[in-house]
């Protein structure tokens, strides 16, 4: 049986990279710590199979050592105030999706005549913040009191998500690679990007992350589309970024979803942290932490009291246990927007896209779900 020479330590690299558990691999593949130490190496079939469970290019296993992978866009996210080093092969995998699906929808809308979004690159940083919140409120036409008549913060936010694609720009919301729940997003790790466009902005939401959470996610992402900026983002409300156009798009974000004005004349004298955090959460549908972030923007929290308070919401909020599953087509179009749904199932119907191509950008593999994809979108074969 012949073997496939391999440097052992592309091996490790694509362990350590894979973020699985050393153990759970080993119980898969006995000769792991094998090829590991160079005592042995794996028939191609081995090598495939190894490949595909660490989501690792088979390509890279011929490398004469380890690549150094970088994320393709700006990364401004940090950890304890330092850049984080590998992406996980499950961000990688979904910037190139996003980044496939934007590239075919840029050539869709060039066929199709569909002209630059105006909004794009629009404003700049130089823009006071509060400014710019109210040029993308304009836009979008984001009604503040209609927001807070949603019954939900899912219903908010699929209102938020409508408007900005009304406006042409690809929301794309999931928790897992393409359709895979074996490879969950962590919001640990990233929240959400932006990848700018003139023709086909997009922005993607880590949709493992609370409703609330999202919403300051796509605020957040918004105003880096405003700026003709790409980027992966933290995004979290009550962080101070290093980076100054991350401080700036936060501040964008905040003032969009929860005005000063409006925050102002809601605080009640009197009233308990937890409860006003509760109340004014639910009033204007953002996360718990946006409201805090906005408390101390008014000067009701001292530096002091937003860093403890902050620091005690985030731990409870880690121990919220979040909800799953939901109708897979529904859920395959959020994942991939109304609007880029549409466009491709209309694309491949009239010939003009393979069907290999439009079940690669889906996440699917069979006829009978596209065919079911395409009636949801009132879209019959």
């Amino acid at each position: 049986m012949s073997r496939v020479t391999v440097n052992p330590d592309l091996f490790r690299w694509a362990r350590e990279r894979s973020r699985i558990e050393p153990l759970v691999l080993a119980a898969r593949f006995p000769q792991l710590p094998a090829w590991e130490n160079a005592e042995a190496q794996p028939t191609l079939k081995q090598l495939e199979n190894y490949a595909r469970a660490t989501h690792a290019p088979i390509g890279f296993f011929f490398l004469p050592a380890p690549p150094q992978e970088s994320v393709p866009i700006p990364d401004f996210r940090t950890v304890a105030g330092r850049a984080i080093a590998r992406p996980s092969p499950n961000l990688l995998d979904t910037i190139y999706a996003c980044q496939n699906r934007q590239s075919w929808y840029r050539e869709f809308a060039t066929v199709s005549n569909q002209g630059p979004r105006a909004f794009v690159a629009s404003v700049t940083m130089q823009t006071p913040p509060a400014d710019a919140a109210a040029v993308i409120s304009r836009a979008l036409g984001f009604d503040l009191d209609r927001r807070r008549d949603c019954p939900t913060w899912t219903e908010a936010l699929r209102r938020f998500i409508d408007q900005a694609d009304a406006m042409g720009v690809l929301v794309m919301v999931s928790g897992v690679v393409f359709n895979n729940n074996r490879r969950p997003l962590e919001p640990e790790e990233f929240r959400g990007f932006a990848l700018s466009d003139s023709l086909a902005p997009l922005v993607f939401i880590n949709g493992a992350d609370s409703k609330a959470a999202q919403m300051f996610t796509l605020a957040h992402e918004l105003a880096h589309l405003w700026i003709g900026a790409s980027a992966l983002s933290d995004s979290t409300a009550g962080a101070t970024p290093d980076q100054a156009i991350e401080r700036w798009c936060n501040s964008v974000a905040a003032e969009l979803l929860v005005p000063l004005d409006a925050i102002r004349g809601s605080v009640e004298a009197g009233e308990r942290l937890p409860d006003a955090l509760a109340r004014l959460a639910r009033a204007f549908k953002v996360s718990t932490l946006v409201i805090l972030r906005r408390l101390r923007d008014v000067g009701h929290l001292d530096s002091s009291a937003f860093r403890n308070a902050y620091a005690a919401e985030v731990q409870r909020l880690a121990e919220i246990r979040r909800g799953t599953g939901g109708d897979f087509y529904r859920t395959t179009t959020a994942r991939v927007t109304p609007r880029f749904g549409r466009a491709l199932v209309e694309s491949t119907l009239e010939g003009r896209t393979l069907y290999r191509d439009a079940f690669r950008m889906l996440g699917i593999s069979k006829t009978s779900t596209f065919s079911e994809f395409a009636r949801r979108l009132n879209l019959a074969l």
